[in-house]
């Protein structure tokens, strides 16, 4: 049997997607990448992965996507779900079909998918999955409306999900940072801070090591909880 681990990673055509597809194919994995951009396209080719053009909030996609992936590699070890940003609005400005639009992408895509690898990773004997959230998914901020309810909600279900499949040695975690890009330039039009920790964002390389190490067998005790990659940003212990 291939024992190269597998691993899925949405939103992976540029950022933290991107930067964890990378990451996890310079330590062994064999890739699965899911973005609506072309771009993935060429990742792939890159990494010597696989590549799905496709939307998170489309369950056919990610019903394509693992069934993809198992026909490819014979198992999935991994799970990375990224996203992009969401808007960031008024909040009664925010349309029903916004609210609608950005629940089945950064909560209800999480449930969609795990639905779909759950049963291969229990016959392979365990699996390990890292869901992107942000700092102040727990302390709500008029500024990102949906990071404070939708994203509280993602890591509620992390909480649940952990609890129940841990017998099963499938672990879930969510990694909330603060400002991440690979250049200053990319932030220009956000409120970025002028006291960063090291002067700078962290990069998606540095990002993605954190999330690579909660997928690997040295985080095998850590489930069920978030990460938060913020310089202690949030006020929450």
């Amino acid at each position: 049997m291939n024992e190269t681990k597998v691993a899925i990673v949405t939103a992976a055509s540029c950022g933290i997607g991107a930067g964890c597809a990378r990451e996890l194919a310079a330590r062994g994995y064999k890739v699965s990448l899911l973005a609506r951009s072309e771009r993935v396209i060429a990742i792939a080719q890159e990494l010597d992965g696989i590549a799905m053009q496709g939307s998170m909030t489309r369950s056919d996609d990610l019903s394509t996507l693992v069934q993809t992936t198992l026909d490819r590699f014979g198992r999935i070890d991994a799970v990375v779900n990224s996203f992009g940003d969401p808007p960031r609005l008024d909040l009664l400005d925010i349309s029903d079909e916004s609210w609608t639009h950005n629940f089945e992408l950064l909560f209800l895509s999480v449930v969609r998918i795990a639905r779909l690898v759950t049963k291969p990773m229990c016959r392979q004997g365990g699996g390990a999955i890292v869901n992107i959230s942000a700092c102040d998914s727990q302390e709500p901020s008029l500024g990102t409306p949906f990071s404070g309810t939708l994203r509280s909600a993602m890591e509620g279900f992390t909480k649940l999900y952990a609890k129940r499949y841990r017998s099963d040695r499938i672990r879930m975690n969510s990694v909330a940072p603060f400002f991440v890009a690979d250049s200053i330039e990319e932030l220009e039009g956000w409120n970025v801070p002028g006291d960063l920790m090291w002067g700078r964002p962290a990069t998606y390389s540095e990002l993605a090591k954190t999330v690579a190490f909660l997928l690997s067998e040295d985080a095998k005790f850590i489930t069920g909880t978030t990460i938060k990659v913020d310089e202690a940003r949030s006020a929450a212990i």
